[in-house]
This record gives structure tokens, C-alpha cells and sequence, in this order.
């Protein structure tokens, strides 16, 4: 019987639309390739007559989009030579820096919010071996010190900042399109630093336009005449739709927030890097950003996995949140494929799930009579 190749990674898998060589030294842990579901019970519960999907990016290695950015990071940093990485970090970009920094064989530093991290997402950090220097700060000021320290200091910088990160998010959206065979009419996604609603709308893009094509500005890296552009699903693109925390939405306040605060750490950035690159996404797609509260983000994760067996941390339900709101209120209209990227696994931040957690823990006898009884009572329910 024939045999389906082994998967080695997105790199490898699109190699000839990324900015690496023949020779080019790939570091991967087998990233991409997720898993695009169709939600088969919500869009029954709201009433409404769309295709919704989520695009499941808590299956990466380390459980986050990240990884996707951090192959091309720290490959790129490898064969510059670099022998250290660093950056600032809500949580999930340490865990992947730490665990590409360890497979490339060179050291990390991460420098993370102290008290405003998911311990989950600390322990890869610590697990995988990274520096972890924990500032009495938020993100936004730790994400400064990345950038001058490494003005003298021999470190390569992976925070989205980094153009190689966007390169190897932009592989989302090339995958969507491949199992759709088009773009979706929309793509929802948490914003927080803003890189990955650019890196979706440069990968959409590429696929869109035929080389020759005026380049979009927002995915406008090289001059005009883009050499991975490949004009294989015709001119469609997606509304780009992002959603941001309500108390951490510098996008719907027109300006920076000093001090974001929000469940959703992930998503706890008040000065986002790639700030005029994502305005830049909205105008062109048409698209729009908008905010959910905390408890529309909660709600929406535990939604997701009690009805769809799907679970995410909270930032990633943002864009569930934000979409069934724009679902029910006609935004998004009836008819529309719309898909939801959800960021992170649930795993990363177990308490807040926790917390929220109706289902109920039963302790009786180990007995028979007392475990049927319970489960009988139960049912009941």
C-alpha cells in the first residue's frame, strides 16, 4: 500500500514560498499542518446559517500559533550565526523560543510580566532550559528592554518584530486555503501585538496575487514583483477581523494603553508592535476590529468546549466571542464560510478554566452502589 510522507514541518512543506536556501539549516518540531474543524453544534445554538470553522492552533508543539513564527526566527537566527535569542513575552512566545532555542542547540532569554503569566506557559519556559528574567512590569516595557538590550548584547530578537516570524505565520492561511480550495469571506483572530493578523493577510495575499502584481503594502516585502506570489485561488482574500480584550484595546481606543488588563493574558498588550502594519490589514481587506469583555471571552471558551470538544485558552476564544457577536447581529451575514483561529491549547492557563468550570466533582465511596448512584443522580441532571 502507498505510504503518505512523513510531515517535517512547515518550513519543508513550503519551502519554496519562505526565505530560506538549499542549504538553509532547518530548526523544527514538526509545526503546521493543524487541524481545520468545522463546528458542527454552535451554529445550531445561535440560529444562524453559517460555515464556521476554527482553525486550531493549540496543536502546535508547544500548544501556540508561535511555533509557526519561531521555526522561521530561529532557523534564520542559525544560520546568521547568532548563538542566543531573545524576547519578551506573555507567555506563549517564551514557551516556543525556549523549545526551538533548546532543538537549535543555543541559549534563550525571555523576559516575561511578573505575576502576569499563566504557569503553564512558565513551566515550558523553565522545562525547556530558556533564562526567564521577570521584570516588576508589564509586556510593553519588557518588549523595550528586548529591544535595547539587544543593541549591546549578541542576541537576535524573536518577537514578532522579527520580519522571519510573520514569514512562518503566513503559513496558516495558505493551509485554510488549501482545505477550503478559496479564502474564507471572513477570519477572525485575537489581537494583542498584532503580528499574526498581519502574517494571515501576507499569506492570503500570495496566494491571491500572480507574480507581477502590485504588491499589497502590508505584505509589500520585497519591490513590487513578489517572487512567492503564486495566483492559484484567483484575486479572493477575507475580511480580516480582529478582536481585542476590552480592557486591553488600543485599537478601538486609537492609541496605545499604558496599563491593559484582561483574563486574557495572551492578549495583554496595550502597545501592540505591529500597530501600523494591522491598520494597514483592515483598510485593505475591509475588514474591521471590535472588543469582547472578559466574560464574553470566558464564556465563549467554556461554549467551545462543552459543546465542541475544543479547548482554548481564553485569548483565543476572543475571536469566537467577537464572531457569534457579529454572527447574531447580522455583521457577518448568513451564507458566510468564516473562519476563527484559536491561538493557544487551554492547557496553557489550567486555573482560569478551572475557575469557571461548572462540571461537577463528585466524591463518594469506592464502592459500586456509591459510584452507580452517583452517576445515576447525575444523569438526572
Amino acid at each position: 500500500m502507498p505510504f503518505r510522507p512523513r510531515y517535517t514541518g512547515l518550513i519543508e512543506n513550503y519551502r519554496d514560498r519562505l526565505p530560506v536556501s538549499d542549504d538553509t539549516r532547518l530548526i523544527s518540531l514538526g509545526e503546521g499542518n493543524t487541524p481545520l474543524l468545522k463546528l458542527e453544534n454552535i451554529p445550531g445554538l445561535i440560529g444562524k446559517n453559517v460555515d464556521l470553522y476554527i482553525k486550531y492552533e493549540g496543536l502546535n508543539p508547544t500548544g501556540s500559533f508561535k511555533d509557526r513564527g519561531m521555526t522561521m526566527a530561529v532557523t534564520k537566527a542559525v544560520e546568521a550565526g547568532s548563538k542566543a535569542i531573545i524576547c519578551a513575552s506573555t507567555g506563549n512566545t517564551s514557551a516556543a523560543a525556549a523549545a526551538y532555542a533548546a532543538r537549535a542547540g543555543i541559549t534563550a532569554f525571555v523576559l516575561i510580566p511578573d505575576g502576569k503569566i499563566a504557569l503553564g506557559k512558565l513551566a515550558q519556559a523553565m522545562m525547556h532550559g530558556a533564562t526567564v528574567i521577570q521584570i516588576k512590569g508589564n509586556f510593553d516595557e519588557g518588549m523595550q528592554l528586548v529591544k535595547d538590550v539587544a543593541k549591546e548584547a549578541p542576541v537576535t530578537i524573536v518577537n514578532s518584530i522579527n520580519p522571519y516570524r510573520l514569514q512562518g505565520q503566513k503559513t496558516a492561511a495558505f493551509e485554510i486555503v488549501e482545505e477550503l480550495g478559496e479564502a474564507p469571506d471572513y477570519h477572525c483572530l485575537p489581537v494583542g501585538n498584532a503580528g499574526n493578523i498581519t502574517a494571515h493577510w501576507i499569506g492570503y495575499s500570495e496566494y491571491a496575487c500572480k507574480a507581477g502584481d502590485k504588491v499589497t503594502e502590508s505584505c509589500a516585502y520585497c519591490d513590487g514583483d513578489c517572487k512567492f506570489a503564486k495566483g492559484v485561488v484567483g484575486s479572493k482574500r477575507p475580511k480580516m477581523v480582529g478582536y481585542q480584550a476590552a480592557g486591553s484595546a488600543p485599537f478601538m481606543r486609537g492609541g496605545m494603553v499604558d496599563d491593559p488588563e484582561t483574563v486574557a493574558t495572551a492578549i495583554r498588550i496595550g502597545h501592540p508592535q505591529s500597530w501600523e502594519k494591522a491598520w494597514i490589514v483592515k483598510e485593505e481587506s475591509g475588514g474591521w476590529f471590535d472588543e469582547c469583555t472578559d466574560d464574553a471571552i470566558l464564556a465563549a471558551q467554556k461554549l467551545l468546549a462543552e459543546k465542541e470538544g475544543i479547548f482554548c485558552e481564553p485569548a483565543s476564544a476572543a475571536s469566537l466571542a467577537g464572531a457569534l457577536n457579529d454572527i447574531a447581529t447580522g455583521k457577518i451575514p448568513e451564507g458566510s464560510t468564516v473562519v476563527c483561529t484559536l491561538t493557544g491549547h487551554g492547557l496553557k492557563d489550567p486555573d482560569v478554566a478551572i475557575q469557571q468550570s461548572t462540571a461537577p466533582m463528585v466524591t463518594v465511596d469506592a464502592t459500586l452502589g456509591a459510584v452507580r448512584e452517583a452517576i445515576l443522580n447525575n444523569m438526572a441532571k
